[in-house]
């Protein structure tokens, strides 16, 4: 964790992001890390889980992280929970709560109060567009012989 915390500071010093910082540990080393970049690379998914997780499936040449721990300096935003679900850790350590966050400006409870809506209810509207195409795709994935499931 106090790695995590050292990230979380230098990533903000150097005016890279916000105060976040995060370490992916596999057996007891530390296999991957990062820190918030969104305004340094202008890309609003470079969290530092996200940034952390991206290292880290680098690092250990796959895309899932079994057998990983992971320790933010944050408890993750929805987007990172969901990466995090996606890379499918074992554990996550984390130091300071969204609450905390919100105090100083990180609010992401909008997102929260935003999954359980209806689509049409939602801010940003979300419409189904139904295409023939896009399940004849799905229906390749689904019968493709040589794919990598995950």
């Amino acid at each position: 964790m106090q790695r995590a915390i050292e990230l979380s500071e230098m990533g903000m010093q150097a005016g890279n992001g916000g105060p976040f910082g995060c370490v992916i540990v596999k057996n007891g080393k530390i296999v991957g890390e990062g820190f918030n970049q969104v305004t340094s690379t202008n890309d609003p998914t470079a969290h530092a889980e996200v940034v952390a997780i991206r290292n880290a499936c680098k690092n250990l040449n796959t895309f899932q992280l079994e057998g990983c721990e992971i320790y933010t300096s944050c408890e993750p935003c929805p987007m990172c929970l969901g990466a995090i679900y996606w890379a499918r850790p074992e554990k996550i350590y984390y130091a300071n709560s969204r609450e905390d966050a919100k105090a100083i400006g990180f609010d992401d409870s909008f997102i929260y109060d935003e999954i359980p809506l209806a689509m049409h209810q939602r801010k940003i509207p979300m419409i189904n567009l139904s295409n023939q195409e896009a399940k004849l795709v799905f229906n390749k994935w689904q019968n493709k012989a040589d794919k990598t499931e995950y």
